[in-house]
C-alpha cells in the first residue's frame, strides 16, 4: 500500500520546511503571511503561468533564495463565498496531488480577508489523505514516479490548530473506513473469498463492533434458499455476517444496512461475456461499502444503534451451480423461478433484507448493491440508482449523496 502523509496541525508562525503550499482566490489575492514566505517574485509568477486563482487550479513559483524551501506551490480557491466542505476536501486532494517524492510540506491555510475554522481545515486534511492512497499491494515493482515512497510529514499552518486538531479525529475515522473500503475492492477474488471478507468484518470487534457469522448450516435453518441457490456453484462457502453498532439508547430501534457481497460473479451457468469479467471481483462493493460504514460509527463512536449484514457468495460455474429454470424458495417462503442466473443480487438480497427485517424490526433499511448492468443502461456510468418507497428518507439520502459530489437518480 501507499503510505499514508503524517498529518499535524499548528498555528502560522512555525519556519515553513519541504514544500509549501498557499492559496489564492479568484480574485487574485493570498493572505499576507503568504506573500511574506512567497517573496516579491510571487506576482510575476503568477503572472507568466496565467494562473487565475480558479478552484483546484495551480502554478509553482519560484522559491526565494534565502530560504530552505524546495518547492513553492499556489493553489486556487475559487470563489472563497462558494466554498464548502466538499470543496476543502478537493482542495486537500489538489495538494496531495503536488506532493511528489516529497518528504515533508507546509501548508499555509489561510485566506486573504476570510476565516479558516477548524471543520475547513480538518476537511481539507481528510481529502489530503484520501487522495493519497493507492493500491500497489501486489506490485513486484512500484511505481515511484511521482509517488510517496515513504509517509510524509505535513504540517498544517491554520489558526485554531486546536479545534483543527479535535475536529480531524471525526475525520480520520472516515478516512479509515473508506480505506477499508476501498481495499476490501480492491483485492483480487484469489485473495479475498467469503470466509477472508467475513475475517476482516471481524476485525471490527477491536472498535467495540459486535459481530456474528452465520454458517451455510445456519441459513438452511432459516429457510435462506434464494441466497443458498446463488453460492451452491462455489467451493467457497456462503456467509452472512451481522455486525452490531450500539452507540445508542438500549431500547432504541436500530437503523440498518444491508450489503450484496459476491465476492466473483462469473455470471454462474448464464456466463457473462469475457470482455470485463475480471472487474466482477468488485461485485462485493455493497458489502465493502457496509463494513466500511460499521468502521465509521464504531470508530468515531456514533451515539446511534445501527446494525451492518452482508450476505457473502460467489457465484460460480459447476456441476452443481444453480440452473436456469430452477425454482427456490426464500426465506420470507415465496418461491422464485430463476430464469438467468446472473440475476444473483436480487436473491442474495431478498434473504438477507428479509432477515433483517423480521429479526431486528429497524427504523429502516438502506441497501447497497452493484447491481450496475441496468443502471448503467439507464442511467449511464456517472449516476447511482436510488430506489425507495420513502419519499422523505430518499430526499435525505439524495441531498447527502449531492453535498459529497455523489450523483443519485
Amino acid at each position: 500500500m501507499a503510505p499514508t502523509p503524517v498529518i499535524t496541525f499548528v498555528k502560522p508562525g512555525k519556519q515553513p520546511t519541504g514544500v509549501l503550499f498557499i492559496f489564492s482566490s479568484a480574485d487574485g489575492k493570498q493572505s499576507q503571511t503568504a506573500r511574506n514566505f512567497a517573496g516579491p517574485s510571487l506576482d510575476k509568477a503568477i503572472a507568466a503561468a496565467d494562473f487565475k486563482g480558479k478552484a483546484n487550479g495551480t502554478a509553482e513559483v519560484l522559491v526565494p533564495a534565502d530560504t530552505t524551501l524546495e518547492r513553492l506551490v499556489i493553489t486556487g480557491v475559487g470563489k472563497t463565498a462558494e466554498l464548502d466542505a466538499n470543496s476543502w476536501m478537493k482542495l486537500g486532494g489538489t495538494v496531495a496531488s503536488k506532493l511528489g517524492n516529497a518528504k515533508t510540506a507546509s501548508v499555509l491555510l489561510e485566506l486573504d480577508g476570510q476565516p479558516v475554522s477548524a471543520d475547513d481545515a480538518a476537511d481539507f486534511a481528510l481529502g489530503l489523505l484520501l487522495r493519497s492512497y493507492t493500491f500497489d499491494k501486489y506490485k513486484t515493482k512500484k511505481d515511484d514516479s511521482g509517488k510517496l515512497t515513504s509517509s510524509a510529514k505535513i504540517t498544517i499552518l491554520t489558526a485554531d490548530s486546536a479545534g483543527a486538531k479535535k475536529a480531524f479525529a471525526t475525520r480520520e475515522a472516515v478516512h479509515g473506513g473508506v480505506v477499508l473500503t476501498r481495499d476490501l475492492v480492491n483485492e483480487p477474488a484469489n485473495i479475498l473469498g467469503t470466509q477472508e471478507f467475513a475475517a476482516k468484518a471481524k476485525e471490527l470487534e477491536s472498535l467495540g463492533v459486535k459481530v456474528e457469522t452465520l454458517s451455510e448450516k445456519d441459513m438452511k435453518k432459516l429457510g435462506m434458499g434464494a441466497l443458498l441457490g446463488v453460492a451452491q456453484g462455489s467451493v467457497r462457502p456462503p456467509l452472512m455476517v451481522v455486525m452490531h453498532w450500539n452507540g445508542g439508547k438500549a431500547k432504541e430501534k436500530p437503523i440498518a444496512f444491508v450489503g450484496k457481497g459476491v465476492v466473483f460473479d462469473s455470471g454462474g451457468i448464464s456466463i457473462k461475456p469475457a470482455a470485463g469479467m475480471e472487474d466482477m471481483k468488485g461485485d462485493m462493493g455493497g458489502a465493502a461499502a457496509v463494513t466500511g460504514l460499521m468502521h465509521v460509527l464504531a470508530a468515531r463512536k456514533a451515539k446511534a444503534n445501527v446494525i451492518g449484514i452482508i450476505g457473502l457468495v460467489e457465484n460460480m460455474v459447476d456441476a452443481n451451480a444453480q440452473r436456469p429454470g430452477d425454482i427456490v424458495t426464500s426465506m420470507s417462503g415465496q418461491t422464485i423461478e430463476v430464469l438467468n442466473t446472473d440475476a444473483e443480487g436480487r436473491l442474495v438480497l431478498a434473504d438477507a433484507l428479509h432477515f433483517c427485517r423480521t429479526k431486528y424490526d429497524p427504523k429502516f433499511m438502506i441497501n447497497l448493491a452493484t447491481l450496475t448492468g441496468a443502471i448503467i443502461v439507464a442511467l449511464g456510468s456517472l449516476h447511482a440508482g436510488l430506489f425507495s418507497n420513502n419519499d422523505e428518507l430518499s430526499a435525505q439520502l439524495t441531498a447527502a449523496g449531492l453535498a459529497t459530489g455523489e450523483r443519485l437518480w
